[in-house]
């Protein structure tokens, strides 16, 4: 749950998830100009071993709090003044992994500092309680064409910019990568079969409001050196930003659906306009009810197409997602949520089209509360983009409390990664399956530019089992805008039921519109949602 912790006086709050572009990756990695001391001096970590525990890491972030935040820690040297040329050209060398040892599950690689990642992460080993740093340096990592002949021979790291854990996960004769962390508070995993697509975040700080948005980072990490046949990895971090301070533990079981369960507590060094709890990012360029306008081959290019909200009453909302004319923000009040995530539901190759990118595999990833979040909002945000390279949706529990600075907060979630997680779709109502949208009116007449028509396939549950003369009656309803049709009809010789509404709206209009299909007393769908920008 997310809870008050000791020593505050004041009431709990909630965060969301998300990926990392090259380009966020740049502009979190980079210090805040106005408000950053001078720089310190790196030096590799000492190899020493100290005393750990989740708790005395609580205390430190506790104390941290209560103080400015550190000098950014920067790199100079070779590591400075790598290019994204130079850095395409290094990789770990993967017979220099860590854990490396044929009775364990695990194997950890580091990421090379330079280029965007200019603050070194320090990375820790715990074994019996004691922690000692994990070291690495320049012997690490192959260094391809002429780059070789310019680094250093077995220069000592100061620090990595960030690690991902390998494991059998879809084979038992070959490790794959199952989990990474890499800039700011930026991380992503996979389920079986699955490639990388959306990423979580430890936590989102004002994010798409006026005054500007903070990216928290974790600067230290420590992990736990898995037993030998250990089928779960734990692992700790530290983060820092100029309003908060975090202790995180993180518990990582891989499978079919890999499941991250995150407990955070957090300090408050000033007031925050919005946290944003178990944050989530995607991407989003087009596809759906939001076709491509610049030619693409491709059916659809995006790593997830819905927001899906479960209650604690069994209802299962569905939002569309937009590549908006301009930046979109909706908020989904609730009280107690079930779960929540973006989902890629669209499985079949033929959806998309792309043999290289495979977003047929990009994995859904649902977000499950532990404990009772209390009242507050799931916030999704859209921004406008025009490559797929960018991380444009992002969504993340809003708590109703507000947050204050001296706050203390505890809050524990689970992440579900996977191709069909627990709570993606509704399992006893019909699935919202399609979301289409296009030219309303009479084919042949001049098209009326205020009208849209927008198409939602419904499939399962009880609809399945009906004829298409049963007692199905749609459920309707359009903000800023006018509802001129809706017609409710069973297509001949599948499961499927297709409603289709004609809206109209005059431009510059935001319309919000909401459907489900009812009878017999019940509610026999999720509940459709989709917001329409008219320009």
């Amino acid at each position: 749950m997310l809870g008050l912790l000791a020593g505050s006086a004041a009431t709990a709050a909630l965060i969301a998830p998300a990926r990392l572009s090259a380009q966020e990756a740049a502009e979190t990695s980079a210090p805040d100009a106005t408000e950053a001391p001078v720089e310190a001096p790196v030096e590799a970590p000492a190899d020493t071993a100290e005393a750990f525990s989740f708790d005395a890491l609580t205390e430190r972030m506790r104390e941290a709090s209560r103080n400015d935040p550190p000098a950014p820690r920067q790199i100079d040297g070779f590591l400075a003044d790598l290019s994204y040329d130079g850095y395409q050209r290094i990789q770990f060398r993967t017979d220099h992994s860590r854990w490396a040892e044929d009775d364990l599950n695990f194997r950890l690689q580091a990421f090379h500092l330079g280029w965007l990642f200019e603050e070194p992460v320090q990375v820790f080993e715990l074994v019996d309680g004691m922690a000692r740093p994990m070291t690495f340096s320049t012997a690490d990592f192959e260094y391809r064409g002429d780059l070789a002949d310019q680094v250093p021979a077995d220069a000592q790291m100061p620090g990595v910019a960030g690690f991902r854990l390998l494991t059998a996960l879809n084979r038992a004769d070959h490790r794959d990568e199952l989990i990474s962390f890499l800039g700011a508070s930026y991380f992503r995993a996979l389920g079986r079969g699955n490639v990388y697509g959306l990423s979580a975040r430890g936590l989102a700080v004002n994010t798409a409001l006026s005054g500007g948005e903070e990216f928290p980072r974790f600067t230290d990490f420590w992990l736990e050196r898995p037993q030998p046949g250990q089928d779960s990895v734990t692992l700790y971090a530290a983060l820092e930003s100029a309003s908060v301070t975090g202790a995180y533990r993180f518990i990582v079981q891989p499978g079919e659906t890999t499941q991250v369960e995150v407990l955070a507590r957090l300090f408050l060094r000033r007031d925050v306009q919005q946290l944003g709890v178990a944050p989530l990012t995607s991407m989003f360029l087009f596809g759906g009810a939001d076709p491509d306008e610049t030619h693409d081959f491709r059916a659809a290019v995006h790593d997830s197409e819905y927001l899906v909200l479960n209650g604690q009453g069994g209802e299962t909302t569905v939002r569309a997602l937009n590549n908006p004319p301009r930046l979109g923000t909706s908020y989904l009040g609730m009280a107690s949520p079930r779960s929540f995530g973006l989902v890629q539901r669209s499985r079949d190759f033929e959806a998309y089209l792309d043999a290289e990118a495979h977003y047929e595999r990009r994995p859904s990833l649902m977000v499950e509360p532990i404990g009772d979040w209390g009242r507050g909002s799931v916030r999704l945000i859209e921004i406008p983009s025009a490559f797929e390279g960018n991380d444009n949706i992002v969504a993340y529990w809003v708590p109703e409390a507000p947050t204050r600075a001296g706050d203390a907060y505890e809050v524990a979630y689970r992440l579900h990664w996977g191709a069909a997680p627990e709570g993606a779709a509704s399992v006893d109502r019909a699935r919202v399956v399609r979301t289409r949208a296009g030219i309303a009116g009479v084919a042949g007449a001049e098209p009326d530019p205020d009208l849209r028509k927008f198409v939602v396939d419904f499939e399962g549950g009880l609809l399945s089992e009906l004829s298409p003369e049963s007692e199905v009656q749609p459920e309707v309803s359009v903000t800023r805008g006018e509802l001129e049709q809706a017609i409710l009809s069973k297509i001949s010789g599948t499961e499927t039921w297709r409603l289709v509404l004609e809206v109209r709206a005059t431009p510059g209009s935001i319309v919000e519109l909401r459907a489900s299909l009812n009878g017999f007393g019940r509610e026999l769908s999720e509940t459709w949602l989709y917001q329409w920008v008219r320009q």
